[in-house]
């Protein structure tokens, strides 16, 4: 049975998969690097604030740790603001696409890296 649904699934859908757990882990670790450096948490008013070259210097860092930040903002208003089911479940989506093609860039460049 095991042995059948294996077989069922295609190797796209298992390097999608993969692609979409490699962006959540890559937004983490963005993120959690951001926190361990600068005593504070990524937001995207780092396009606001600062200098011209430091808001460009933040695009690299937002777009790989868009997926964490959308969710820890969406979890965050929900608990404290209840935001509609509906309105959770949007941002989820958003941050899965998000984080599918963020994990689809990884694993290109990590699949160039390795056959070098």
């Amino acid at each position: 049975m095991l042995s059948e649904l294996w077989s069922a699934i295609s190797p796209e859908t298992v390097e999608s998969v993969f692609a979409l757990a490699m962006g959540f882990a890559i937004a983490g670790l963005c993120a959690t690097a951001y926190c361990l450096v600068c005593e504070g948490f990524p937001s995207f008013r780092l396009l606001e604030v600062g200098p011209m070259a430091t808001r460009f210097a933040a695009i690299p860092l937002l777009m790989f740790a868009a997926p964490f930040i959308i969710m820890r903002n969406t979890l965050r208003g929900h608990r404290i603001e209840g935001r509609r089911f509906e309105v959770v479940m949007v941002s989820t989506v958003i941050a899965g696409l998000w984080s599918l093609m963020s994990g689809t860039v990884v694993v290109l460049a990590l699949q160039t890296l390795l056959n070098v």
